[in-house]
């Protein structure tokens, strides 16, 4: 499913390397700005990966930072001109949350935790329909249908023979009490869930509600890990109007431990497993 160039992954790239070439001068984004005659905004999401990079931004850039070396800026050039190509989501059109999709495209490993819901990548269509459409309730039905279809896609990631993601999710038992439509979908889809984990790559651990107070009270989150290491990892924090994306080494590492205790608390495979086939039980009554 993963193209051979990634725009999202590229722009992140190139945005590292300019920020290194930055460091390297000693300057500021504020002094890059002022010599360039930019906002100082335009600079930080040049290099945060979050904006489109034109192949006359690096050469702007590359003349400030005094790249001599012809070979550094080709390369940073090319980068610039892949970073501008389409990824399979955006045949779908403005989808609010394309910088995650690009993400996960490529990543190689992604934990997950979320205590409302069952995660994206581990759902059936008829409840990935009835929850898109409770969570947004102003959504015309097009719309609903264009992202039912795009959550669909991303499931490719776990489901190819070559290369699959690595994939641990951990629940609160409310996501799978939650009745999201009738019973007979929530049925459906908690059986479906058991099937997913006994794949290889696949992990699902519950924290029943008997575990009281537990780390992953604040929210929802996934921490992207990729298979190049020139590539940091991404903690992914889903917002209603924006999301947020922490890419600082001791953020991560914050996020990890964090995700590390929850993996504790939480049941072991075995038990969560039983765990969710006995509530599938219950909603078969």
């Amino acid at each position: 499913m993963a193209s051979s160039v990634n725009p999202t992954v590229r722009r992140r790239r190139l945005g590292q390397e300019l920020r290194r070439l930055r460091e390297l001068k000693g300057m500021t984004a504020e002094e890059v700005a002022e010599r360039l005659l930019v906002s100082q905004s335009k600079i930080s999401r040049l290099e945060n990966g979050r904006r489109s990079i034109s192949q006359r931004d690096v050469r702007d850039l590359c003349g400030v930072y005094e790249v001599e070396d012809h070979r550094i800026v080709d390369s940073l050039m090319q980068m610039a001109k892949d970073s501008r190509q389409q990824g399979w989501w955006h045949s779908f059109g403005d989808i609010p949350y394309s910088v995650y999709i690009g993400l996960e495209t490529d990543a190689a490993s992604l934990r997950v935790y979320d205590p409302q819901v069952v995660p994206g990548l581990l759902q059936t269509r008829p409840y990935a329909e009835s929850l898109i459409a409770g969570a947004l309730p102003e959504t015309a039905a097009a719309d609903i249908d264009k992202r039912v279809q795009v959550r669909l896609k991303r499931q490719e990631r776990i489901s190819v023979p070559d290369n699959p993601l690595r994939l641990w999710t951990v629940l609160d038992e409310s996501a799978l009490r939650r009745a999201v439509g009738n019973r007979s979908l929530m049925r459906e889809q908690l059986e479906h869930l058991v099937e997913q984990s006994q794949l290889p790559h696949v992990t699902v651990q519950v924290i029943p509600f008997e575990m009281g107070a537990h780390p992953g009270l604040n929210g929802q989150y996934a921490i992207l890990e990729f298979p190049d290491a020139a590539d940091s990892s991404v903690v992914y924090i889903e917002g209603v109007t924006s999301d947020l994306y922490l890419e600082k080494a001791n953020d991560v590492q914050k996020y990890s431990v964090m995700y590390e205790h929850l993996r504790a608390q939480a049941l072991n495979v075995e038990q969560s497993r039983q765990f969710i086939a006995d509530i599938a039980k219950e909603y078969a009554r």
